[in-house]
């Protein structure tokens, strides 16, 4: 073996660290024996790795079962309780918010009311209220956050600025992670609404594992995401993805279909219309399968068109509709049959509403993965990570 030099020894621990970090965050308690097979490394070797680590404040020893036998092998795990990251969903129609740990595991959750007509600071309100009831669920403070990821809909900057949003007017031009920074000590990252649901559909969904995926995003509004060779496509002016804009696919209005059924009762919120058309045509009622058939013939021409672009493994029929699969994925699929090339899987998704704030958190914890333990930056102790916000 040859000869290490001092600096090349510093580099080596890192690397060993960062190694033994990312082990326990995605296996759990481990002893070290498990470690040490999972990193590769001697058993003393992750001994030295596992006592830095815990000097420093990213690893702790976990105590014995109750009712254990004998001498328990000591377990270790990661400390994702060192701060906490928050995900909103900033809708036309509500705003939701979650508050997880550092590992992304969601710990308390809250959805505030919101207009599309509401004034601009009566929707910076209500996400405020939404935070804010997430941290007295979970018990923690404003102080104990490091990152708040906000998903919202239009098209957004790489600064966090709306540069465009046809579902809430009131948002486009407004440098929203400076308005968020004004009320939340912490990191503020911004995102497209569809974006972060493609993000969480590739981490925690039906689309996880998969390279290329069309993300359909359909709820009271129309909206779809790319992920390209395991990435977000976001394109040189971070619109990738808005198909809908083109009048030619007939998205803007495509849930009129919906909305204005015939069989819908005069006294129906406007909010609930789209959800009682497809209760009714998952009844069999001939006038909803009628509506819910030209809806579908809108989607499906904005489907094809990036299915035939990317050519996805995946097509993921994902947002609040996507609890409707029942009624709609079928017949969504027989369309892109018509018009395909090579025919992709076409999925619904699992997380139905919750797909856009649970990637707000998977982006959140990119962001901390990023910053605190690839190679080039840590692991950075816990303190100074909070300290260098």
């Amino acid at each position: 073996m040859a000869n290490l030099r001092g600096g090349d020894l510093s580099r080596l621990r890192q690397l060993n660290s960062l190694s033994a970090i990312r082990a326990l965050r995605g296996a759990g308690p481990l002893t070290l024996s498990a470690l040490a097979e999972r990193t590769g490394l001697s058993r003393p070797s992750t001994k030295e790795v596992v006592d830095e680590l815990a000097q420093v404040g990213w690893v702790e020893e976990v105590p014995p079962s109750p009712g254990t036998m004998g001498r328990p092998a000591r377990r270790y795990r990661f400390r994702a309780n060192c701060g906490y990251l928050v995900g909103i969903d900033i809708g036309a129609h509500n705003v939701r918010a979650a508050l997880a740990d550092l590992d992304g595991q969601v710990l308390a959750e809250t959805r505030q009311p919101a207009l599309p007509g509401a004034p601009l600071d009566d929707r910076l309100a209500a996400i405020e209220r939404a935070v804010s009831g997430c941290l007295t669920l979970s018990g923690k403070t404003v102080a104990d956050l490091w990152t708040v990821a906000v998903g919202t809909t239009g098209i957004v900057t790489p600064d966090g600025r709306v540069a465009y949003s046809a579902s809430v007017p009131s948002w486009t031009g407004l440098d929203l992670a400076g308005r968020l920074r004004e009320m939340f000590p912490c990191e503020v990252l911004v995102e497209n609404d569809s974006r972060l649901a493609a993000l969480a559909e590739s981490r925690r969904g039906v689309a996880r594992g998969s390279r290329d995926v069309v993300f359909l995003h359909v709820a009271r509004r129309m909206g779809a995401a790319l992920i390209i060779d395991g990435r977000l496509h976001r394109g040189f002016g971070t619109a990738a993805g808005e198909i809908g804009m083109l009048p030619e696919m007939r998205w803007l209005q495509a849930t009129d279909h919906l909305n204005g059924c015939a069989i819908v009762p005069e006294e129906t919120a406007p909010e609930d219309a789209a959800g009682y058309t497809l209760a009714a045509a998952r009844s069999g009622d001939p006038v909803a399968l009628d509506a819910v058939g030209r809806y579908l013939d809108d989607l499906a021409v904005g489907a094809a068109a990036m299915a035939l672009l990317l050519d996805p493994e995946v097509v993921v029929l994902g947002g609040g509709f996507s609890r409707a699969a029942d009624v709609l994925l079928e017949p969504l699929r027989e369309r892109l049959e018509r018009s395909c090339m090579r025919m992709p899987e076409v999925l619904a998704s699992t997380l139905g509403e919750e797909c856009v704030v649970l990637g707000a958190i998977d982006y959140a914890v990119d962001h901390l993965d990023r910053q605190h333990f690839t190679a080039d930056a840590g692991p950075v102790p816990p303190q100074a990570a909070v300290t260098s916000r």
